[in-house]
Order: structure tokens, then sequence, then C-alpha cells
């Protein structure tokens, strides 16, 4: 099996980054293929409301000027993805907010693609916001017909500097046992994701 973890910040080695591969090695250690991708920083374009991805129906985006679709056929393939994504202004960062925007719809016009995917919310904070940055990566999920696993608690980990979730204990204990629960759900619902209901 197959996860992608989708980096929100601009930032690299930053705290979003440390909680997105302390999920990813419970899952590696668990034989998952892993692969981590940054898209905060590279200028993803949000939806422009062109409504070209229902006419073309190819699971592409018409925008082809950033990496968007690069980044997209990665969540296709993927059996798990974990969104993750810094808290700015109380709101997840500008390029995280475009890949929901497109990926959403793109998957929505082309027969409800994320149907019976694992999806999970990673956020990082240096005090308040993260709960309804936490709610926006999940609300796409929920609107895409995916399975959100839980964990200990919200998926959240808190620092400020560069590394200084990793003094946070309690939430890198949350992201080990996130990627516990991501491998026990997958398993289980992976023989019957293509009978999951579209309709």
């Amino acid at each position: 099996m197959y996860a992608v973890a989708i980096n929100g910040s601009p930032r690299k080695g930053g705290n979003t980054e440390l909680l997105l591969n302390e999920v990813l090695e419970q899952l590696k250690d668990s034989g998952w293929e892993t692969e981590l991708v940054k898209v905060g920083g590279t200028a993803i374009r949000g939806c422009i409301a062109c409504n070209q991805c229902f006419e073309d129906n190819d699971n592409t985006c018409s925008l082809k000027d950033d990496n968007f679709n690069e980044v997209y056929a990665k969540m296709v393939r993927a059996d798990a993805m974990i969104l993750g994504s810094p808290t700015y202004f109380s709101a997840v960062s500008s390029d995280l907010k475009a890949l929901i925007e497109r990926a959403g719809y793109v998957a929505y016009a082309n027969n409800h693609t994320f149907s019976g995917k694992i999806g999970a919310a990673v956020v990082a904070a240096r005090r308040g916001g993260a709960t309804h940055v936490y709610d926006t990566i999940n609300h796409m999920f929920q609107m895409s017909r995916m399975i959100l696993p839980c964990s200990t608690y919200w998926n959240m980990g808190y620092g400020l500097n560069k590394g200084e979730v990793s003094e946070d204990e309690e939430g890198l204990a949350n992201m080990r046992h996130l990627g516990k629960a991501i491998d026990w759900l997958g398993k289980i619902i992976q023989p019957h994701v293509a009978s999951y209901p579209r309709d």
C-alpha cells in the first residue's frame, strides 16, 4: 500500500514536516510505500471555477502552469493521504488551501475519485487556531467520501521555531499512533475499496 504525506509548509525541515515524518515512519515500519511531497512555497494556484474538469473528465485540472496535476496524481494513486499544514492566522497555508480546492473539485468531477481512501489531517501550531486548520482539511476528506482514522487526540503538534515540535512528546506520540491507526485501517478496508459506494 502507498501513503502520501503532503506538506503545506514552505519551511524546509519545519515542524509540519517533522510531524508528517513521524506518521510516515510508522507506516514504513509496517511495510507501506511512503512519500513526502512539499506543496508549501510552490505557488499552487487556487481553483478558478472554470468547470473544465467536468468537461474533460480525465482526472486532471485544466490549469497546467503549476505542479498541481503532479501532486494530484499521487493523491489518486494513494491508499492513504496525510495532509499537513502549519497554522497561519488560524487557517491552513495558502498553498495547501489551493490544493484542497482543486483536488476536491477534480475528484468530485471524476466520479468521486477519492471515495474509500484514507485521509488524515496533521497540524503544527504555535498556540491557537489549530482546530480550524484541522477542520478545514477534514472537511475536504468528508466531502470526498473518504475514511478518517482516529488517534489519541486531535492530530496537532506545538512549537514555534523550527524543530520545537520535537519537544511536544504528546503530539509526537499522537502522530505515531495515527500511523499505526492508518496501517490498521488500510489493511482492513483495502480489499473492499473498489466496492465503496459512489452514488
